[in-house]
């Protein structure tokens, strides 16, 4: 029986550590919704760059990048399916993300804290 080679499916975390993480300045959230999702509530000091727009992260564009060498970058969205290609997307271009599983929704029911409206937690790129 002949095995298929797939690529290994890419990292995931969980909202809790992704908080732990970004809070210690260990790894930089990376909201890829859309800007009026971000302005309803987002995780406190996400950089917002909509997945349409992916290509305006630093480094995809063979520049340097985020999350190379330094710290990963976690990827967040409403629930996961977005942050998912863009770990994927970015990761193809050697920007090591990570998903962050269940997206806002988990981060919300897991009761970490969260910003509403505008604010200068963040970023938008």
């Amino acid at each position: 029986m002949a095995l298929s080679h797939q690529p290994p499916a890419p990292a995931q975390i969980d909202p809790a550590e992704a908080h732990r993480l970004a809070a210690a300045g260990e790894a930089l959230l990376l909201d890829v919704r859309e800007p009026a999702e971000y302005a309803e509530v987002h995780a406190p000091g996400a950089v917002l760059v909509p997945l349409g727009n992916i290509s305006a992260f630093p480094g995809f564009d063979g520049g340097p990048a985020a999350g190379a060498d330094g710290p990963p970058v976690l990827a967040l969205c409403r629930s996961g399916n977005r942050s998912k290609v863009a770990t994927d997307l970015l990761n193809a271009r050697g920007i090591r993300t990570v998903n962050v599983v269940g997206g806002m929704i988990a981060w919300l029911q897991a009761g970490l804290p969260s910003h509403q409206g505008e604010c200068s937690c963040g970023a938008a790129i």
